[in-house]
């Protein structure tokens, strides 16, 4: 089981991945996946609109490199930390890697299958179900999430303002 210290630190390595992502227009969001020594064997931003790929979220990055640093398809006892709840594509690339603990910050009342819509991890039929910790840096991720689109609206209502004077 990881120390808070521990938790604390993969939040905050995840945190940094979403504002890379954040620094690019995408939708803030990153996630780590640790290994069971402790090492960060994959990491990930979300990068949809960077390169036009529906699958290019943080977590289906951060496994990918994983599994490519790793050398094995199967993340057993691996964590992952991601800043936001996981969507079904995420939940079941979760699943099918078998990672261990799934860490993440933000619920996601629009596609969240980790609890907030569906609950993809408590489905008995599929063979593997990881322990899920919801909530862990809740009010740091779910604030980063809100001034992006935030400031989004306020470009789009700026740029209409301008057009609709011209």
């Amino acid at each position: 089981m990881l120390s808070n210290d521990e938790k604390k630190k993969y939040m905050q390595l995840a945190i940094i991945e979403a504002k890379k992502a954040e620094r690019q227009d995408e939708v803030p969001i990153g996630a780590i996946v640790v290994a069971p020594d402790g090492q960060v064997v994959g990491k990930g931003y979300n990068r949809r609109e960077l390169d036009q790929d529906a699958t290019q979220h943080a977590e289906m990055i951060a496994i990918r490199e994983a599994c490519k640093n790793i050398g094995f398809w199967r993340l057993i006892d691996c964590s992952l930390f991601v800043t936001l709840e996981p969507c079904p594509m995420c939940a079941g690339a979760i699943i099918n890697a078998r990672i261990k603990d799934v860490y993440f910050g933000a619920m996601d009342p629009k596609a969240g299958a980790a609890g907030s819509v569906v609950d993809l991890f408590t489905v008995e039929k599929f063979n593997h179900h990881p322990q899920v910790i919801r909530g862990l840096y809740q009010d740091e991720c779910s604030q980063m999430l809100t001034d992006f689109f935030r400031a989004i609206r306020k470009k789009q209502k700026e740029a209409k303002n301008n057009s609709e004077e011209k």
